[in-house]
């Protein structure tokens, strides 16, 4: 579903990514872990082109995400990305930022938009939220309609960028009880993360990365019992004194 093939990116004179080759199949669940500054975040956002590369290719469902003259709203309208901070359309209410999508760029109509949009929300625990102001939930809340919102466009693939680190702590299972949800229904999916406790639980592969580099790609188990790269298993000790 996504290829990676030799993936370079610098910002100046720094090396952001480094010869970075990976897959990730259909209805996988990938988690990227490591160190701040490692690159996660750049890595993922590099499927949609929210960040540009130097070097190599990435590919989604066979399509080269960073050939020219690429159509840059059809390729995001199918790859779902929930951002860090919710990033909802604040005078906009619940059920038209869910809306929005479809409406605009797959220009559905708008009673089977409006119905595909409660369901959603439903999905996510929040019809009763429908005619709320992003400024009357609570970020968890809002994480839930961000993801709701990405889900209307029925993407293929879901990219989540840290999705939890800007929530309260108590807000931060309700968002990874919809990924959960997400994850058991086949999608396929990035999650960029500093959950480990999900990363164990829900992934099926996990990527380590330090200094723009993935140097360990392991399923749970192997990772967190026994890494193979001193990197990962100073991470995977660090985490434990914590």
């Amino acid at each position: 579903m996504i290829e990676f093939k030799g993936v370079n990116k610098w910002y100046g004179a720094y090396r952001a990514l480094h010869e970075v080759n990976e897959t990730v199949a259909a209805g996988e669940v990938v988690v990227v872990c490591g160190p701040s500054g490692s690159g996660k975040s750049t890595l993922i956002r590099t499927v949609n082109r929210l960040e540009a590369i130097q070097g190599g290719s990435i590919e989604v469902n066979g399509q080269n995400v960073h050939a020219a003259r690429k159509d840059l709203n059809a390729l995001r309208s199918r790859i779902g990305f929930v951002f860090q901070n919710f990033n909802l359309f604040p005078h906009m209410s619940v059920l038209d930022n869910v809306m929005i999508g479809p409406l605009t760029v797959l220009k559905r109509d708008k009673p089977s938009t409006a119905q595909k949009a409660q369901a959603l929300l439903a999905k996510v625990g929040l019809a009763h939220k429908a005619d709320a102001m992003p400024a009357q939930l609570s970020g968890g809340q809002q994480q839930r309609v961000a993801i709701a919102r990405a889900l209307a466009m029925e993407p293929p693939v879901m990219l989540f960028d840290e999705p939890t680190s800007a929530l309260d702590p108590e807000m931060v299972g309700e968002v990874l009880q919809v990924m959960k949800a997400l994850a058991a229904e086949g999608m396929t999916m990035i999650c960029v993360t500093h959950e480990m406790g999900f990363a164990r639980e829900v992934a099926d592969r996990i990527w380590f990365m330090d200094a723009g580099q993935v140097l360990e790609r392991a399923t749970p188990e192997a990772f967190f019992t026994a890494p193979r790269h001193p990197r990962a298993a100073k991470f995977i000790a660090d985490i434990r004194a914590h």
